[in-house]
């Protein structure tokens, strides 16, 4: 991946010099290889449990709030990049397939509160040590526990 980023930092510098910093443009080049190269080893594994990354994330959002693990759909969609009408498609699937159900609001019938079902644990749990498991072996091949810490600090001041 270095190769690749250098091949387009030389050709950025020769061909679009005006747009050239070089201090940032390493850096961006840097963070999105990063990110596209996680993603893509974690799409691979959840792929593999059968699920789609939006159907991951829901799930996962669930099981991040307290047990019984529910949440409103607006609750779900607030934490996710989704909008109402992917989140209604994934969510209908998530529950035809038995990860979730749907329940009414005693106080408001509109609202349908989406509830982890107890079977799906297992499978998150599964997912999340493949996830785990990838992504320490990926960082720990290249960076020390100072590089890691200290990368986590300065990406942390970025997203702040």
């Amino acid at each position: 991946m270095h190769n690749r980023i250098a091949s387009l930092l030389d050709a950025h510098k020769k061909y679009w010099p005006e747009s050239n910093n070089a201090q940032l443009l390493p850096l961006r080049f840097s963070l999105f290889y990063a990110q596209l190269e996680q993603h893509a080893r974690a799409t691979e594994i959840i792929a593999a449990n059968h699920l789609s990354v939006a159907e991951f994330d829901v799930l996962a959002t669930l099981r991040r709030s307290p047990p019984p693990y529910v949440l409103t759909p607006s609750d779900i969609q607030n934490s996710m990049l989704i909008s109402s009408g992917g989140l209604t498609k994934v969510l209908l699937e998530l529950e035809s397939r038995g990860f979730v159900s749907r329940t009414s609001n005693e106080s408001d019938r509109r609202i349908k509160p989406v509830m982890l079902n107890i079977n799906t644990l297992s499978i998150l749990n599964k997912v999340m040590i493949e996830l785990e498991n990838v992504f320490k072996d990926w960082v720990n091949k290249s960076l020390t526990n100072t590089e890691i810490n200290q990368l986590t600090t300065l990406l942390m001041k970025l997203t702040s």
